[in-house]
């Protein structure tokens, strides 16, 4: 079968800015807009658009936080009034959106379908209003079988693997026993996270930053600067986008991003609020791909093609303990060279990026291995603004993403642009690059996903779950309470006697304070750690305070 050449034809954003319970539009109807917008912007007329629209054979939707459909691409479909042979639901995570582009992309380039919708939304800024009045269920949303009596949020789920809205959830396994642990040191079980109260993004991620700052050699306060120019960079770009939750606000600036207090408090070590990713938004997005074969046949413009190359996306261990190291993810290095391999380009040829960034880590990571300036790029290293600024839209962010890259080729800002979408706790990631032109080297769209689902070819340091005597600190973080006082230390740490990692919590007041220290360096220092019969482990600098 000859194959066919993908391309985007039309996208669609959506922002409801109202927080009125009067005015609260729900996630369906929210993507139900963004597609018809999307349909519109193919610049058809309205008997061709309908044509278009009566030919969508694939609708996959983003899973929604906001309200658990048991079948929105189902709901989305009817609303069309379609009929679609495929209707997908896709599973949690930040890099889904890029994920069911690139699979639209190579199903369409096999002629396994002839248009497809991509699509997503959330209206958490709604839900939180009615929640607030007492109005739960929000009026006239689609009734559901399960009760949703509060507001879900990323950052406060539950601490169990997979805890999001719709996902399986394993139970708890108890601590091991004291002779377990005595017979088999190396053996950890899967709440090994939970039982020390991490595992949420506002802790990983802040691991990660850590970590990449020793690993620099960077100074605590060099970093905390570069982290506040970065994202008043990204606030500017959001401040000039009309679909971003804070377009025509006033942007946040290096000195309100980068000072700590008030507002702006601490949430976990270095991480301010104002390097957090919003999530309470009303938005979304869509996307509508076919064939430069149909598109021809319906008269759509070719100054509304946009090019979809190729994509790739792995992911690393879900337990992030399990992770080689803290200071480099191997699922975005992998994710971002296989993608630019998979579409014929070379990074040179990168004109435009758009980098998740959730927190600063991300678009750090990125540039890092593209061997790109952090500060002042030569090249765009967000077209959003981050999900501080622009709004972190649930899953959906990237769908954004590839909708604002989609306009600024059209633009002529550039020739390609790549979209890297990261989801979890730095662990599932996925690319996709779009261009103004077909495959310069005449190859059809990928026929698969060039890299493995997980990766596993890294070495990992072995895990002792009861650690006890001489270690050093490999990254930590410290949980702050409202107040701004500090409430947790987390620490990761390596035994001096075999280098094994261990997770354990701050063992007394004078540790909690130096893991909170703007001027010492923590990682790298050395304390002792033990482990209680809870199966707790505490580390400490000293031990004059610690109690087991």
């Amino acid at each position: 079968m000859e194959r066919k050449t993908p391309i985007v034809v039309g996208v669609g954003d959506i922002v409801n800015r109202s927080k009125e319970v009067g005015d609260a539009i729900e996630p369906l109807q929210l993507i139900i807009q963004a597609i018809r917008t999307a349909l519109a912007d193919t610049a058809l007329d309205a008997t061709a658009v309908a044509s278009l629209q009566r030919d969508i054979d694939s609708v996959d939707i983003v899973r929604s936080w906001t309200w658990p459909y048991p079948d929105l691409a189902g709901l989305v479909s009817e609303h069309l009034d379609i009929r679609p042979h495929r209707k997908y639901n896709s599973e949690h995570g930040g890099n889904q959106p890029a994920y069911l582009f690139d699979e639209a992309a190579r199903r369409i380039s096999r002629g396994e379908g002839k248009v497809t919708v991509v699509a997503g939304g959330e209206a958490l800024a709604s839900l939180a209003a009615c929640a607030a009045a007492n109005k739960l269920p929000p009026p006239n949303w689609t009734p559901l079988a399960e009760e949703v009596n509060s507001v879900f949020s990323p950052t406060t789920r539950e601490l169990k693997p997979s805890a999001l809205p719709g996902a399986w959830m394993p139970p708890p396994r108890p601590p091991l026993s004291s002779s377990t642990r005595a017979s088999d040191p190396g053996h950890y079980s899967a709440d090994l996270g939970a039982r020390h109260s991490i595992g949420n993004p506002i802790h990983i991620y802040p691991l990660y930053e850590n970590a990449f700052r020793a690993h620099r050699g960077q100074s605590l306060a060099e970093n905390h600067a570069e982290s506040a120019k970065l994202y008043a960079d990204f606030a500017r770009v959001a401040e000039a986008n009309e679909f971003a939750w804070n377009f025509g606000k006033k942007a946040e600036t290096e000195g309100t991003i980068g000072t700590v207090g008030g507002r702006n408090r601490l949430i976990c070590f270095p991480y301010p609020l104002l390097m957090n990713a919003f999530n309470m938004v009303n938005l979304a997005a869509a996307c509508v791909l076919t064939s430069t074969e149909y598109a021809r046949e319906l008269g759509i413009p070719e100054d509304r093609w946009i090019y979809a190359l190729g994509g790739a996306g792995t992911r690393d261990c879900d337990d992030f303990w399990q992770r080689p190291t803290f200071w480099w993810s191997p699922s975005i290095s992998r994710s971002l060279d296989a993608g630019i391999d998979a579409s014929g380009l070379r990074k040179e040829d990168i004109d435009l990026y758009d980098f998740y960034s959730c927190f600063p880590i991300v678009p750090k990571l990125a540039c890092a291995h593209l061997k790109l300036p952090i500060l002042n790029p030569p090249k765009p290293i967000t077209l959003l603004g981050g999900l501080t600024s622009f709004g972190g839209a649930g899953n959906n962010y990237s769908m954004h993403a590839i909708t604002a890259m989609v306009r600024q080729l059209r633009r002529g800002r550039g020739k390609n642009g790549l979209v890297l979408a990261n989801g979890g706790v730095v662990t599932y990631q996925h690319t996709v690059c779009l261009s103004t032109s077909p495959r310069r080297d005449g190859l059809p769209y990928p026929n698969t996903n060039p890299l493995t689902p997980l990766v596993t070819d890294v070495q990992v340091p072995s895990i002792t779950e009861s650690p006890d005597g001489d270690a050093t600190v490999e990254t930590y973080t410290v949980e702050f309470n409202r107040d701004g006082a500090p409430l947790r230390g987390h620490v990761i740490g390596r035994l001096k006697s075999n280098g094994h990692r261990f997770i354990a919590n701050h063992a007394d007041e004078r540790t909690l304070w130096e893991l909170c220290s703007t001027e010492v360096e923590p990682i790298g220092r050395s304390g002792t750690v033990k482990t209680g019969d809870d199966g707790k482990s505490l580390f400490g600098f000293t031990w004059g305070m610690a109690k087991l």
